[in-house]
């Protein structure tokens, strides 16, 4: 009986040990954004915990600094170096700042992507575009013509950060583009930093300084609602319009009072999805994600990579009152 004892005893503790060591083999996706407390990137989350769950032993950390710098996010990087992630998948701050703890993270072998904004191609093997680029700078540019009467007036820009790459390179397919549109004339750009104060400060900024601006087109989730909240409170509703890039759940309220008529996005659960699917297809190293490769994202379907070791997801979908509601009820 002691021996049975001892033996269940044993067959319990190697049990144990089993478990705990698949458990400590588990994956670990580091999740890192921009800054806590954006809808957006909540979102994009959301999908990256449905792809977890959906592969099984990953365990995705998501992260970030509190405020939209690349001091914070190189502070964050350290935390998940020291954790020992097996993948660091980041939306930058800054393409470049971040690259050189980018490069000790690849050093001690994780694996390393970018998404939504992109990294210097020294500090990752893939960038996830949530569009084309070029897509996201015209559609900018119809929403804007699509507030003015005849397609004709001023408009400007309210971004995030003036690092943000991102939204510089969409900005910069804007102004490459804004020859296709003769009647839009583009009279600034100002940073909010993606702070919703800030970007609500800047918005009213524009609305002193340039009297003649019909249109604020904002490129980023935090600008394009502060924006619709300044206008709203300026009294300015039928005068001057917003419309960009903005969450369903957070626009809703700008398109059924007036201050927006249509706004674009991709869906940001589908990117943290997708995001974290390359990550694992990396680190089980069923992929190199190089140039024209192939990666298996799931439901999302094969997602293949450019000659730049970049790719896109998805074309930019529009919103208005007819579907805002409805999307909205799930992001």
């Amino acid at each position: 009986m002691k021996a049975f004892a001892k033996l269940a005893i044993g067959t319990a503790l190697g049990l144990a040990l089993f478990a705990g060591s698949a458990s400590a083999q588990n994956v670990k996706i580091g999740l890192l954004v921009k800054s806590l407390g954006n809808g957006f990137f909540e979102a994009a989350n959301k999908g990256a915990q449905e792809a977890a769950k959906e592969l099984g032993g990953v365990e995705v950390i998501y992260t970030g600094p509190t405020t939209t710098t690349a001091e914070g996010q190189i502070e964050v990087i350290n935390a998940l170096i020291a954790q020992r992630v097996d993948a660091i998948a980041i939306s930058a701050n800054d393409p470049d700042a971040v690259v050189p703890a980018l490069k000790r993270a690849a050093q001690r072998g994780i694996k390393v992507i970018s998404w939504d904004s992109a990294v210097g191609k020294d500090g990752r093997i893939v960038h996830l575009n949530p569009s084309s680029n070029e897509l996201i700078g015209n559609m900018c540019l119809k929403l804007a013509a699509s507030h003015l009467p005849d397609g004709k007036g001023d408009f400007a820009i309210l971004s995030a950060t003036s690092t943000s790459t991102n939204q510089n390179t969409w900005i910069a397919e804007m102004k490459k583009q804004l020859p296709k549109y003769p009647g839009l004339n583009l009279v600034t750009t100002v940073y909010g930093d993606d702070l919703a104060d800030k970007s609500y400060r800047e918005a009213q900024g524009l609305l002193k300084s340039y009297p003649n601006v019909k249109v604020i087109v904002a490129p980023t989730t935090v600008g394009v609602l502060a924006a619709s909240q300044a206008v709203k409170d300026a009294g300015k509703i039928g005068q001057v319009y917003v419309t960009g890039l903005g969450l369903p759940s957070e626009m809703a309220g700008a398109v059924h009072s007036g201050a927006t008529k249509e706004f674009a996005i991709w869906n940001p659960i589908d990117l943290g999805y997708s995001a974290t699917q390359i990550a694992y297809r990396l680190i089980k190293n069923e992929t190199d994600g190089k140039p024209g490769s192939e990666i298996n994202a799931g439901r999302m379907g094969k997602i293949k990579i450019g000659d730049n070791g970049e790719a896109a997801m998805a074309d930019p979908f529009v919103y208005d009152k007819k579907n805002v509601d409805e999307f909205a009820k799930i992001f």
